[in-house]
């Protein structure tokens, strides 16, 4: 009598197809719920980040206190750039602050951003857009840019890149060498404040308590009325007389 003998994987694949269909069924079920599940979490968390800046035009900002935006700023390959070479007339050749349209109160955003040789600039946020006001940093606070071996700011603490200026230093040098793209992120959240420039961690405090009122009244905003005291408010970016370019902004509500 002739023996076949069937192989351990080839029964252990025949006790699988052969198994219960309703067994089967609810197996491919789970797989399926899981996968679609994990797929609309990624679409949701895609659709979350709204981007500020479409690579192509300035729809979505203009001049603080205006209702366009100055020729001095520039959109060119995808970047939006101060062009500061006519710095004789620094303010009224086209330039000033610009805002975006949109407020925001909790939020996670993110820019990528390169300052020219011996420039400052910076991001200001929390910012009220009011004929009270004269500029966005009366109200708004500023994770600040800079050459930070050519700038004269570079030389004191609370005013180099990556620093919430004149009130924080950064924990530590995260910038990029002059001319080199760099990539920030500010994250607020119920009243806790977190900067980082490169991955790094540069800030992280606490707004609106005790030690709060006690940082701004150590600085040069001490006599501003209303600085650092709005949980929303507006993003602008600086026009500091210096050409500055960014890319890639985008943020998304907490």
């Amino acid at each position: 009598m002739k023996i076949t003998l069937i192989p351990i994987t080839t029964l252990a694949i025949l006790s699988t197809t052969c198994g219960s269909p309703n067994s089967n069924d609810s197996q491919k079920d789970t797989v399926t719920v899981k996968m679609e599940t994990e797929m609309a979490q990624t679409n949701n968390n895609e659709s979350e980040w709204i981007s500020l800046f479409d690579g192509e035009s300035l729809e979505g900002w203009t001049n603080y206190n205006k209702n366009s935006v100055g020729p001095a700023w520039k959109v060119e390959k995808g970047v939006l750039y101060l062009d500061a070479s006519n710095k004789e007339n620094w303010q009224s050749n086209g330039g000033g602050d610009i805002v975006t349209d949109e407020t925001f109160e909790d939020f996670h955003f993110k820019i990528d951003w390169k300052i020219s040789q011996n420039g400052n600039s910076g991001i200001i946020f929390l910012v009220q857009e009011s004929e009270e006001f004269d500029f966005p940093w009366n109200t708004g606070l500023e994770y600040q840019i800079l050459d930070n071996d050519g700038h004269p700011d570079g030389k004191i603490k609370s005013h180099r890149a990556g620093d919430l200026y004149d009130l924080i230093e950064s924990s530590e040098e995260a910038a990029n060498p002059v001319g080199e793209w760099n990539h920030t992120e500010i994250i607020l959240k119920d009243g806790k404040l977190d900067f980082y420039l490169n991955g790094v961690n540069t800030v992280s405090t606490n707004l609106w308590d005790e030690s709060w009122k006690n940082l701004i009244d150590n600085s040069k905003f001490k006599d501003m009325k209303g600085f650092g005291q709005y949980q929303k408010g507006k993003i602008a970016l600086q026009d500091h007389g210096n050409t500055v370019w960014f890319k890639n902004i985008k943020i998304k509500r907490l």
